[in-house]
């Protein structure tokens, strides 16, 4: 299925993301591309849902089949959302808002960024649908209060709490790349903060790294769930979850659901796969609240495992990147419809109508 703006032929994620690298200035895919450290962490996402085994169910009636789900009670059409994804106007100039349109057009959700190159009202106005708000608490909570009151103004449904990043991670590609923001780019929802602008990297330092250090809050703790309920009245998803611990303190005050989340592999390298610590914290949290998961999802078969594993639904953010890189909001489209076919796919070779037939024991257990 080539696009519009490639020849490239395109018949799964990989090709995106071979289609996209050129089209995107090197810096800027260094970002993208890039984890901590020695990037074990991101390789290792992948392998361990490819390592996952499915025992597939025959002679089932699959001639009909639905992979709609709901999510807080939102409908989607299927199990895959839009995980929050930084300045997505260093793949292409419109950005935010062409992922929001494709989101819309595919009926899922899209998770938005603090850390977005779009304000949360011009995303939140470029498309109707389901959209939740992903939050970094700032060291100013007076700001970080003021974003939380927009968001719930003008229409987010959820906020996402993401816990995983006290300080930011060495992402050692970064650096190399010598990566910040090009101009004419800026950070729109730090603008209350006037933190805006991304400094110019140094030659230890990415340009993201320097404007992490000084806005973000290390402090974050449990306490703050409760906080962020207080000052929106939204419910609180608590992203960054990799111990079961965790994930029963975030029910415990008052998170109406987690996300298991290494953050892409991208703060602590060597961290465990996102496929390896779900079924524990699914375990833990005994149906208190909805398990989502993100983390080298690339196959329709993957999601069917997520799902086998416990997830409510998956996330996918690079390969988001990679979409809207390739073709904007048709390419993002087109990386959307292409899992919802693996989906629909993986769902009738397993014997299964919808995905509340996707159970634990379609899985081997290693």
């Amino acid at each position: 299925m080539p696009t519009s703006a490639t020849s490239v032929q395109l018949l799964n994620l990989d090709d995106f993301e071979r289609a996209a690298e050129p089209r995107v200035p090197a810096s800027a895919w260094a970002y993208m591309a890039g984890a901590a450290n020695d990037e074990i962490t991101v390789d290792d996402n992948r392998r361990a849902w490819d390592r996952l085994r499915l025992q597939y169910r025959t002679m089932v009636d699959v001639s009909e089949r639905s992979p709609a789900t709901t999510v807080l009670g939102a409908p989607v059409s299927f199990p895959v959302l839009i995980a929050p994804i930084a300045m997505q106007r260093l793949a292409h100039p419109d950005g935010e808002c062409a992922t929001a349109r494709a989101a819309n057009r595919m009926q899922t959700a899209m998770i938005v960024s603090t850390t977005a190159t779009t304000a949360l009202e011009d995303v939140r106005a470029s498309a109707a649908g389901t959209q939740w708000f992903q939050l970094y608490v700032y060291r100013d909570r007076g700001v970080t209060a003021d974003i939380l009151r927009r968001v719930a103004a003008c229409g987010y449904q959820a906020v996402v709490l993401t816990v995983d990043a006290p300080v930011i991670g060495r992402r050692e590609r970064d650096i190399r790349a010598g990566f910040s923001l090009p101009s004419g780019l800026r950070i729109a929802n730090a603008e209350g903060a006037a933190a805006g602008a991304v400094p110019p990297a140094t030659a230890t330092h990415s340009g993201l790294e320097l404007h992490f250090r000084g806005l973000h809050d290390p402090a974050v703790t449990h306490r703050d769930i409760e906080w962020v309920r207080s000052v929106c009245k939204l419910p609180v998803v608590v992203k960054g979850i990799v111990r079961s611990d965790d994930a029963v303190r975030a029910l415990d005050h008052g998170a109406a659901g987690v996300i298991v989340s290494n953050h892409g592999g991208r703060q602590l390298d060597t961290s465990v796969a996102t496929a390896q610590a779900l079924p524990a914290i699914v375990d833990a949290m005994k149906g208190r609240g909805e398990a989502y998961v993100d983390g080298g999802i690339r196959r329709g078969t993957h999601v069917l495992k997520a799902l086998g594993l416990g997830a409510r639904a998956v996330m996918i953010g690079r390969p988001v990147l990679w979409g809207l890189a390739v073709d904007g909001e048709r390419g993002v489209h087109d990386v959307l419809r292409m899992l919802y076919n693996e989906v629909d796919l993986a769902m009738a070779l397993a014997g299964c109508r919808t995905v509340a037939d996707v159970t634990s024991d379609l899985l081997v257990k290693e």
